[in-house]
C-alpha cells in the first residue's frame, strides 16, 4: 500500500511540477503578448469572454489568466466590467486540459521528454529554449498522469479505497471531497485529472467523477482570492466575481445534479467514462458561461454597490 501512495505522490507532483513551469514558460513567451491581447480585444463583455477562453487555453492556467486580469484592474488598465467577461472566459479555457488528460496520451509521454531534452540541449537561441521547456514540461505532465494511471491499478482490489469512493456517489461528498483537494494541491485541473483517471481504472463512477469535478471548481478560487490582497476595489471586486459564479454555478449543478449527469450521457453518446467526466466539465463551464454572461450589468451593479470605489 505505501508504494501505491508513494507513486501517486511522485505522479501528482510530476503533474504540478510540469502545471506550474509550464504557466511560467508559458507566461514569459505570451506574457507581454497576452497582456496587450487583453487590453486591445475587451471592448465588451462577449469579446472579453473569448479573449479570456483563448489566453487560458494558451497558457493552460485559469488562475494564471484571472490573476494576470486582477494586475491589470488593478493598474487602471481593465475595468472591472472587462475583467468579469474574462473570469468567465477562463472557465471555459480551462476545460480543454481535461479533454487532452481523457486522450490517454501519457504512454507517449518519453517522446515529448526526449524532444524537449534534445531541444534544451541544442539550444541557441531563448526561442528555441522556450520551446524544448514547453516540449519537455507537456512531456512531464503527461508522465506525472501516466504514474498516477498505473498507481492506481492495484487501488482496485483495496477495500478499504472502494468504500471510500462510493462516498463521492453523494454529490455534496464528492463536491467537499474535489475542493478540498483542490485546496490542497492548488490546482483544479490535477483534480478533474485525477476523477478522469480514477473512472477510467473503475475506481470511481461517472457521477461520483462529474461531483468531485463540481468541487474543484470551488477549490480553484483560493488563489486568486489570494491575489487580490492589498489590491484596489476594482480588484477586490474582480476577485470576488470569480468566487460568486462559481459559487453559483457549483449550487445549480448540485441541484440539478442528477439530469445534468443524465444530459452528459446523452451528449457523450456512448463514450468511454473517461471522456464522459471530461466532456462533464466542458459542458458544466460553458452551461454556466451561457446563464451568467448576460447577467455580468446586475452583477457589476451589485458588487458596485456593496463595495464602491474609495473617494480620494
Amino acid at each position: 500500500m505505501s508504494e501505491i501512495i508513494l507513486s501517486i505522490i511522485a505522479g501528482l507532483v510530476l503533474f504540478l511540477f510540469a502545471v506550474s513551469n509550464l504557466s511560467e514558460t508559458l507566461k514569459a513567451v505570451l506574457g507581454e503578448n497576452a497582456s496587450v491581447w487583453i487590453k486591445k480585444y475587451t471592448s465588451n463583455s462577449f469579446s472579453s469572454l473569448l479573449v479570456g477562453a483563448v489566453i487560458t487555453t494558451l497558457l493552460d492556467s485559469s488562475s494564471a489568466v484571472i490573476i494576470i486580469t486582477i494586475v491589470l484592474v488593478n493598474s487602471n488598465i481593465l475595468t472591472f466590467r472587462q475583467a468579469m467577461g474574462i473570469v468567465l472566459g477562463a472557465n471555459i479555457g480551462t476545460t480543454v486540459s481535461s479533454q487532452i488528460i481523457a486522450m490517454d496520451v501519457g504512454k507517449y509521454s518519453p517522446i515529448l521528454l526526449l524532444i524537449g531534452f534534445i531541444l534544451l540541449f541544442i539550444a541557441k537561441t531563448e526561442k528555441l529554449n522556450n520551446l524544448g521547456k514547453t516540449i519537455l514540461y507537456f512531456g512531464v505532465l503527461f508522465f506525472g498522469l501516466f504514474t498516477m494511471e498505473n498507481a492506481v491499478e492495484p487501488l482496485r482490489d483495496e477495500a478499504f479505497f472502494n468504500r471510500w469512493m462510493q462516498k463521492t456517489e453523494n454529490p455534496m461528498i464528492g463536491a467537499l471531497v474535489g475542493a478540498l483537494v483542490t485546496l490542497v494541491i492548488q490546482s483544479s485541473s490535477a483534480t478533474v485529472g485525477m476523477a478522469i483517471i480514477l473512472s477510467k481504472k473503475g475506481l470511481i463512477s461517472l457521477t461520483g467523477g462529474i461531483a468531485v469535478m463540481l468541487g474543484a471548481e470551488l477549490g480553484t478560487c483560493s488563489d486568486t482570492l489570494l491575489a487580490t490582497i492589498k489590491g484596489s476595489r476594482q480588484a477586490l471586486k474582480t476577485g470576488l466575481f470569480h468566487v460568486t459564479f462559481n459559487l453559483l454555478s457549483i449550487f445549480l449543478g448540485l441541484l440539478l445534479f442528477y439530469p445534468f449527469v443524465n444530459l452528459v450521457k446523452w451528449l457523450s453518446q456512448g463514450a468511454s467514462i473517461e471522456r464522459s467526466v471530461a466532456n462533464a466539465h466542458m459542458i458544466f463551464n460553458i452551461l454556466g458561461v451561457l446563464i451568467f454572461v448576460w447577467t455580468i450589468p446586475v452583477f457589476e451593479r451589485i458588487f458596485n454597490r456593496i463595495l464602491p470605489d474609495k473617494k480620494d
